[in-house]
């Protein structure tokens, strides 16, 4: 509920942050002329007395603790600047000596680029705060001036023999005109003096955060640059090896399952087409069997195609394949996977395979009698869950069953943890990025 006050009208969000924008902006250019002059005297008084007695070794340590004075007033002109281009400005790290000593700490700031920079800041930052003071002392001025001008013009003298500047520029010579002159001068003013002023404290402060920051950014983003690609490479190298070891496995399934199926099968066929002649109901006894045979080596063609591409998973998503897979487990699962909108299928065949393989190793290692799948989605990501109530003793490590899921979960750009201490069961997480 609000309460709206006769007489009192709060100003707009806009206008609060125009006005607020407007008085950041001037009070940086302001203070920045005379922080400037200060900067510029200092730094340039240390630079040469340095470089002036460098050859008597005097100048180093006066020409390291211009440095290190360059980089309080650094230090001070970034705070200043994030408010003005409305961003944090980060610090950049300095260079260090890497041995010890106090000699080679206090000589790292002669090897430090950004240090050096700092100093030529605090030298010819002099110049775009001379500019933008000009420019936003001239503005402030006029504007307020021919704004409050009515209120003091007759505190002025005015002789016949001056020549003001409505009259040099044709206009009468009367007070009124006077005044309307300057009071359309002062709206001028006041019209341009958000852009003015803004722009004038942007030059200042794109000057000193290419000096301050830049090197410093560029150095950044190299890091995320070769993070990102140490990243794909990881990714790329565990999606090998997980295709690697998935086609390990299926080559071992289909080798000791439906082959030696089918070996037995033509085998038991070899027989009964002998037995024909001799003993037909030997021979359709074997006919039989070897039905049977066929059978079961389909069932588990079967199992093993929905082990590589699960039709359902295609067809109807994640939280159908998955009542599906729940239902094929011999141990009794608890499924908490509400309803989900169709994911990128990577996402959602990874997903489907560390349940798949979770429940696989659960059934045959762990001795559960009971099993949790949890499947939430969030803001960043899928999170899936699996935990039993088993005799624990589940790793990541290289050797076990879980190392080729983990390669799977990292190859789609996820982390997979498990917590699995002995006898007390073992709590699987996922989580996947969307």
């Amino acid at each position: 509920m609000t309460t709206t006050y006769a007489g009192a009208t709060a100003a707009p969000a806009p206008a609060r942050r125009f006005l607020r924008q407007l008085g950041v902006d001037t009070q940086y250019v302001l203070l920045g002329f005379p922080i400037g002059l200060i900067t510029l005297v200092l730094c340039m008084t240390g630079f040469a007395l340095g470089i002036g007695t460098v050859v008597i070794w005097i100048g180093v340590p006066i020409m390291v603790a211009t440095l290190f004075m360059s980089r309080g007033f650094a230090v001070v002109e970034r705070a200043r600047i994030a408010p003005v281009l409305g961003r944090e400005v980060t610090h950049p790290v300095y260079r260090t000596a890497r041995t010890s000593g106090f000699w080679r700490r206090s000589m790292a700031p002669l090897g430090d680029g950004q240090a050096w920079l700092d100093m030529v800041h605090g030298i010819f930052r002099f110049i775009p705060s001379t500019i933008g003071f000009s420019f936003v002392i001239t503005w402030w001025a006029c504007a307020i001036g021919g704004l409050t001008y009515p209120l003091w013009d007759w505190t002025l003298p005015h002789p016949e023999s001056n020549n003001e500047l409505p009259e040099l520029l044709g206009f009468d010579d009367n007070a009124f005109t006077r005044i309307l002159f300057y009071v359309v001068i002062g709206l001028i003013f006041s019209a341009t003096l958000y852009p003015v002023v803004r722009m004038a404290a942007l030059l200042e402060a794109a000057f000193g955060y290419s000096l301050l920051n830049g090197v410093d950014r560029l150095r950044r983003e190299v890091a995320q640059a070769n993070a990102a690609r140490d990243v794909a490479q990881e990714q790329r190298a565990a999606a090998v090896s997980a295709e690697a070891v998935a086609l390990r496995k299926l080559e071992r399934d289909i080798h000791d399952g439906p082959q030696q199926r089918l070996v037995r099968l033509a085998m038991d066929l070899g027989r009964a087409e002998q037995q024909f002649t001799t003993d037909p109901d030997a021979a359709r006894a074997t006919v039989a069997e070897a039905l049977s045979q066929t059978r079961e080596t389909l069932d588990e063609l079967r199992a093993l195609s929905r082990g590589i591409a699960p039709p359902i998973l295609v067809d109807r998503g994640l939280r159908a394949a998955l009542t599906a897979l729940a239902g094929r487990c011999t141990i009794p699962v608890d499924l908490d996977a509400p309803p989900l909108d169709r994911l990128d299928p990577s996402i959602e065949s990874t997903a489907y395979f560390v349940v798949a393989e979770a429940l696989t190793n659960v059934a045959k290692h762990s001795h559960a009698t009971e099993v949790q799948v949890s499947v939430q989605r969030n803001d960043t990501g899928l999170l899936v869950t699996v935990a039993d109530d088993g005799v624990g003793g589940a790793s990541l490590a290289k050797g076990h069953g879980l190392a080729g899921l983990d390669d799977r979960v990292r190859a789609a750009g996820g982390v997979l943890a498990v917590v699995s201490a002995d006898g007390e069961g073992t709590r699987l997480t996922a989580a996947l990025p969307i």
